[in-house]
Parts: C-alpha cells; structure tokens; sequence
C-alpha cells in the first residue's frame, strides 16, 4: 500500500505518530498485535482496509517467518 501511495514510511511514522522503528515491525510481519487505533490511523492515511494490509498467519507460518 506503501508503493500505491507513493509514500515512504518514514512519511506514513510521522502522519500516524509511531516511531520508524515500530512500523518498520508492524511492516516486516513480526509485530505480534497492534492497536485498534494504530490500525484504523494506518488505514486512514492509506486510504485502504485492514485486510489490504494485514495477512492471517497459522502458528506453523509465523514461526517459519521468524526464523
């Protein structure tokens, strides 16, 4: 949605007031949960839905990621 926006994100921590570092989690699929009001700022922003953004993951796939 970053690419579709043509908005870096840096540019999107600074219009939802995260830091880098905390989307840059969210974005690498290794956040664990996010806030209703983090989503729905993201979402706002991206001009999107959540599922446009956010990916169901079993236990058997999100360990394979994490590795």
């Amino acid at each position: 949605m970053l690419a579709r926006r043509k908005m870096s994100l840096t540019e999107l921590s600074e219009r939802v007031g995260i830091t880098l570092a905390n989307l840059s989690i969210l974005k690498s699929g290794k956040a664990r949960a996010i806030r209703f009001s983090t989503l729905e700022e993201v979402c706002r922003i991206l001009e999107c839905q959540p599922g446009d953004i956010l990916e169901y993951m079993d236990d058997k796939e999100y360990k394979k990621l994490m590795r």
